[in-house]
């Protein structure tokens, strides 16, 4: 679905951000260009963000290694 008209970006272009490593609005921003023309935008995008961080899997901390 098309969260940003001007900018024609999908929650799916979102949530990849995301996977790549995007984690704010800012970010998403500056990646696609979500909230930087009219910014109506900006409420549903930062919420398909949200989303996509609470729904990244945990990392295992039992194949963390310790810093030396």
């Amino acid at each position: 679905m098309y969260v940003c008209i001007c900018r024609a970006v999908t929650d799916s272009q979102i949530r990849q951000a995301v996977d790549q490593g995007a984690s704010t609005m800012r970010e998403v921003g500056q990646r696609l260009g979500v909230g930087t023309q009219c910014g109506k935008c900006s409420k549903h995008a930062r919420t398909v963000i949200r989303e996509a961080i609470s729904n990244r899997p945990m990392e295992d901390p039992a194949i963390w290694e310790p810093v030396a």
